[in-house]
């Protein structure tokens, strides 16, 4: 099995690191080659650097661990297979040099930097140890024996969960512990521990209820001092909570529906984190892990995209502008190819459906998510289909220039694509099963394409990446050619494109979230209007790497678009006002908030925490305390100190942990494909699709950052992997560097090139 990640190292450094591996598993032995090779010049020109490893076979589910503050620290973990031990080689100058420091452990998971302080290491051994490094790998120190789950909080805190009895296997009879000064002390927070995730400044633990498998969400806001039970519906074992996003303000949870339905509730929060309101039903989330279509558009604040499953079965595309105020479908693009007689009929069926994780999963011809970038203000770049059969089947690329409330069909057929210049520059390549020659690129978002032949000698593609942060003029396209034994890397650079810097000129001023002119409240939305300067669609310039989106923010004033429903109501499908919800009514709303009863006096809303809106429309809302004693937390902390928590479990209860894990995975495998599992149908338009949904059994997925027990795989954001199984290990690499020179915009791109426009 052959592998190829590339990472790039620091920020604007053009330092790009690739690794290429080839393993052998055979029972318990491993056999491997890697190489390791290191360009200066953004992968124009590459030089072999695998001497510097000792050729040191490198792990590939470890990859390459990039410290996050730019600061040029690399991690790669290597496999000793004379000493069956694990060695580290650890470079502080960006790849350059490498020193080799033995482990006294075989670890399971890639280090994990503290982000306060990249110096410091975290990481878990095979057997469930968690080990710490404060001279960047030098020497390391066991922190805690059978951890099952931890995170880097802020201000150097750890936060784990752990079993006294060794097991992980038991959910809901964990610890969840927290040590401020790297392992020397800790303190128990929370006990019945199920799962927990940081998200924000909040911190969300799942906890079981007492003898029956229900299990109830609590927060905290302190670090976890303090603990509060949210109010969410509880779920039992066949159920789960996701947390979906959070920052510092709020938090969107999904609460599964019982039964095998696939779809729950979205959830969202107060600014403490405790009373939640229904934001979205029928949320499609099929399995505990990835199959969600919750995407944040980071390219325009507050603008969330997911997918609902209809009655009638259709999957549809949903997006909130407000965020989860309000939920609405995507529109049908003017340039759609939605038959007549649908769009008049039924005009629902010519919707446009965007394809995110839900869609690969189910093997659909889609080879992107959905992409958006802070620095490309309202650009979003997603699959997606309208209306009829074949559409699904393909999906076209569409582009978004306000951040989803307009869409405009781009390209014809899946393609890979990626942003450059911080929008001024777009750039796709077809996906084919057929090798590819050319590159497609756009300086006006989308509108219109041209075409470059960066080869004569085709080549079969697998990836496509650019520098982190959709500032970079170069994009790298790797792939092979009939020769299997040799990855080949073509690095594009489209500076000689945008030769010229962008002036005052070429911008021009665009108010987000706009709608109507002529009111007086256009481009209100969370509490002010927001004006960024945006370059002009026929300007070709080079905005350049110290481009900073700059916005002008004007304060409105409140109206009920500033607030969401209140704790205890909801907006009802294709409604506006906030209503009871049904299992609310004829009950006082009341909550239990630090340990005093709390009596809600409200009209149905609440402002949406993080909007700015000043004077105004003021619904009335009262919070009374009764002045009654309540129990506010299932919790039970107690201090531990260094002496009472090391416990190490016999070596006979851990080869017990993983015979049962190994009994267990096999009892899922039989069910899953022997006996059919579950099955779920949905549709897309008038296309049926059968879903083998995995069974949720009881696992949170509060986050998808944690690092569990087991051989977890952690991607670091500048590490991305394409992975080729049969291909055979690179005994060369390859490299060139294309378009040195691509000749007049309109024209003259070369042979076989050309420009088209859409519309």
């Amino acid at each position: 099995m052959g592998s190829l990640s590339l990472a790039w190292v620091g920020d604007g450094t053009g330092v790009l690191l690739v690794l290429t591996t080839f393993q052998v598993p055979m029972f318990m032995i491993r056999f491997g080659q890697s190489n390791l090779y290191r360009s200066e010049d953004y992968g124009k020109t590459f030089q072999d650097v695998t001497h510097l490893i000792n050729h040191t076979f490198v792990q590939t589910e470890f990859g390459i661990a990039i410290s996050p503050d730019h600061s040029g620290k690399v991690v790669l973990t290597g496999d000793v297979s004379e000493t069956g031990g694990s060695r580290l080689f650890r470079s502080q100058d960006f790849g350059r040099s490498f020193v080799p420091s033995e482990l006294p452990f075989e670890p399971v998971i890639q280090m994990l930097y503290n982000p306060g302080d990249c110096s410091v290491l975290l990481t878990l051994s095979v057997k469930s140890d968690l080990w710490l490094s404060e001279d960047f790998g030098a020497t390391w120190r066991k922190v805690h024996d059978s951890v099952c789950l931890f995170r880097w909080g802020p201000r150097n805190s750890i936060y784990f969960t752990t079993n006294t009895n060794g097991s992980c296997n038991e959910k809901g009879m964990l610890e969840l512990r927290r040590t401020l000064d790297y392992g020397k002390s800790y303190q128990t927070i929370a006990t019945r521990v199920f799962s927990f995730v940081l998200g924000g400044r909040f911190v969300f633990a799942s906890i079981m209820t007492g003898t029956s498998t229900e299990r109830m969400i609590h927060v905290s806001v302190d670090g976890g001092d303090e603990w509060n039970m949210a109010q969410l519906p509880t779920v039992n074992h066949e159920q789960f909570y996701s947390i979906l996003a959070a920052n510092q303000d709020m938090v969107f949870m999904h609460v599964d529906d019982p039964g095998d339905s696939g779809v729950g509730t979205i959830y969202v929060s107060d600014d403490r984190g405790t009373l939640f309101s229904k934001s979205l039903e029928r949320h499609l989330y099929t399995t505990t892990g990835s199959d969600t279509d919750f995407t944040n558009i980071t390219s325009l604040r507050g603008v969330y995209m997911t997918s609902v499953l209809t009655e009638e079965g259709t999957v549809e595309t949903v997006v909130t502008f407000d965020q989860g105020g309000k939920w609405q479908p995507l529109q049908q693009p003017q340039d759609s190819r939605c038959e007549t007689a649908t769009s008049t009929k039924r005009p629902d069926l010519c919707r446009l459906h965007i394809h995110a994780s839900y869609s690969v999963t189910m093997k659909m011809n889609v080879p992107m998510l959905p992409l958006a970038q802070p620095n490309a203000v309202g650009l979003v770049l997603a699959h997606g289909s309208v209306g009829d059969q074949a559409s699904v089947l393909s999906p076209d690329v569409y582009v978004s220039d306000d951040g989803g409330y307009s869409w405009l069909r781009a390209l014809q057929g899946p393609h890979h694509y990626a942003v450059l210049d911080s929008g001024g520059l777009l750039v796709a390549v077809a996906h084919t099963s057929s090798p590819v020659h050319q590159i497609k690129f756009s300086t006006d978002e989308g509108q219109c394409w041209h075409v470059f032949n960066f080869t004569s000698d085709p080549l079969h593609f697998s990836g496509m990446d650019s520098e982190p942060g959709s500032r970079s003029m170069n994009v790298s396209l790797w792939g092979y050619r009939n020769d299997f034994s040799k990855w080949v890397v073509v690095t594009i650079d489209f500076r000689q494109l945008l030769s010229r810097d962008c002036v005052e000129g070429d911008y021009v001023q665009w108010l987000a979230h706009s709608a109507d002119p002529s009111n007086p409240t256009d481009g209100c939305m969370l509490g002010y209007k927001e004006r960024f300067l945006r370059l002009r669609k026929d300007s070709v310039c080079w905005n350049g790497r110290d481009y900073v989106v700059g916005s002008q923010p004007t304060p409105c004033p409140c109206t009920l678009e500033d607030y969401q429903c209140d704790f205890g109501y909801h907006r009802p499908e294709n409604g506006l006002e906030c209503v009871e919800q049904e299992e609310m009514k004829g009950h006082p709303l009341q909550f239990c908030l630090n340990g005093t009863t709390e009596q809600l006096q409200t009209s149905g809303y609440r402002k949406i925490p993080g909007d700015r809106c000043e004077g105004g429309a003021q619904p009335k809302r009262k919070e009374i305390d009764l002045g009654k004693m309540c129990t506010s937390s299932a919790l039970h902390p107690k201090p531990l100190m260094e002496d009472d928590v090391i416990n190490p479990a016999p070596i006979i209860v851990a080869v017990l942990a993983v015979l049962l894990m190994s009994a267990v995975a096999g009892v899922l495998f039989v069910k899953k494909y022997v006996c059919g599992g579950r099955f779920l149908v949905h549709r897309y338009s008038v296309l049926r699709q059968h879903v083998e949904a995995n069974g949720i059994e009881g696992v949170d997925d509060l986050d998808t950052h944690g690092m569990e027990t087991g051989p977890t795989h952690y991607h670091d954001d500048s590490d991305e992997n394409a992975t080729a199984d049969d291909f055979h290990i690179p005994r060369q690499f390859h490299w060139r560097l294309q378009l040195k020179r691509v000749g007049k915009l309109f024209g003259e791109l070369g042979d076989g090139g050309g420009v088209y426009c859409v519309g």
